[in-house]
Formats: C-alpha cells, structure tokens, sequence
C-alpha cells in the first residue's frame, strides 16, 4: 500500500524533489516509508508531510538568508516588529498548524478503537529472547506459535502486547508503529496487511545481552487460506509447546 492520506501526494512530491537521491536507498524488510499495510501507510505518509513541512521552513529561512548576504541593507529597511512577528509567529503558525492537524487525524486513524467489525485478535507475550504467540483456537485446539505471527490479509488484527520479563517492543515496520511489551500490563496495536508475504519484525528496546536475537516475523495469508495455515502451525509445533 502506497499512502492515501489528505495532501499526502504533494507533500512526497515535495519531499522527493529534496530528498530524492539521499533516500533511494531507504527501501527494504525494516523500512518504514515502504509501508504495506494501512498503519504503516499512515505513518509513511505523515512522515512524507512532516519532512515536507520542514523542508518548507528550511527552503523559506535559507532564502532570507540569501537576500541578506546578496543585498546587506535590506534587512534595515524592514521594521524589526515584521522580521519578529512574520518570522517569529505568523510563518511556523501557517506551516506547523496543518502539521498538528494531519497528525492529530493520522493518530486518531492509527488506534484499535473498539468495536470495529472482523477484528482479529491475537495475544503477544515477549520474553528474553523470543515472542510467544497465541491465537484463538482452531477447531478448540489452541494454536502457540513461537517467533511467527500468522494474519489474515485485508482484516483488522488487535495484537495484544505484554511481557514475562522486562521492557520490549514489538515492531514491524512495514506494517504498523511499535508498541512497547511491558510486564504486568497489556498494549494493543492494529494492524492490517494488505498483501499476502513475510514481513520482518524485531524488538526495538534494549532488553539485554540477547537483544540481537528477537527478531520474528508475520506471515500475511489470504483470507480463505488463513485457517489453514493455523492447522498447519498446530501441526508443526512440538507436542507440548505453549507460552512459558
């Protein structure tokens, strides 16, 4: 998914056009301004306004700056009250007011308010080093897999954060922000693939030695597939396995 949000495609117009070059490269599994679900699309597309507005700011300081090297004496020809109030006020009020706004809105956009249709739920448990994940059961049979999350495409997914041991943070870029895993207390964040593949994920809080090693991933399966695929992690999971 490629954004949509309000004045999204002006402000990457705009941001490309700056950073164009600098940014090829800001592209693969982790990236997330190469979203492909709906949360991570809001939050690529307010990251596209937010560099817009600033590029706006730093284009209109470095051409004030420009015309005082070029012509010295202009700046004495205006009143002090209009370089303090026009510079000082009234230009970051009209470029940061739309930016609060478009945040304000994405933010709203971004929670898992409750009672949306079709959720998914599933329970994420971290713990020094690997994720624990459970899923509603399939046929009255729980489902516990370990390092993998399993969604369906096209559907709301309620991922329900906590931790065993100390702070983590369960993030996977290219299809929602990171929330932070903490014990004795559970976060929820929504996320929605919109095509089916593997999409890498990994703790982005410093938990100890084996921070490096909780890396997981989150395979999107289409809708009809989805339960068979549920079915399928039952059956390669150890006998025994659940959360510790």
């Amino acid at each position: 998914m490629r954004g949509g949000g309000p004045g999204f495609g002006v402000a990457r117009c705009c941001a490309l056009a700056l950073l164009g070059v600098p940014l090829a490269g800001c592209a693969g599994p982790l990236s997330s301004i190469d979203p492909a679900g709906r949360s991570a699309a809001l939050v690529a597309d307010l990251w596209w306004v937010m560099m817009a507005g600033a590029a706006v700011l730093f284009v209109a300081t470095m051409a004030v700056v420009l015309v005082s090297v070029a012509r010295p004496g202009i700046g004495a020809a205006v009143p002090w009250t209009v370089w303090l109030v026009g510079g000082g006020l009234v230009l970051p009020a009209a470029v940061l007011t739309p930016l609060l706004v478009y945040a304000l809105w994405a933010g709203e956009q971004l929670l898992a308010h409750p009672g949306a249709a079709t959720v998914v739920r599933i329970d994420v448990t971290a713990r020094q080093w690997q994720w624990d994940v459970a899923y509603p059961g399939v046929e009255g049979e729980p489902v516990i897999t370990t390092g993998v999350v399993h969604v369906p495409v096209d559907r709301p997914v309620d991922v329900h954060v906590t931790s065993a041991d100390v702070i983590h943070s369960f993030w996977v870029p290219r299809l929602a922000g990171k929330i932070d895993a903490i014990p004795g207390h559970v976060n929820v964040v929504r996320l929605t693939a919109t095509s089916a593949g593997t999409y890498r994920g990994q703790c982005a809080e410093f938990c100890g030695t084996g921070h490096a090693h909780m890396p997981f991933v989150v395979q999107a399966h289409p809708q009809e597939s989805y339960a068979d695929a549920l079915r399928g992690a039952v059956r390669a999971a150890p006998a025994g396995t659940a959360p510790r």
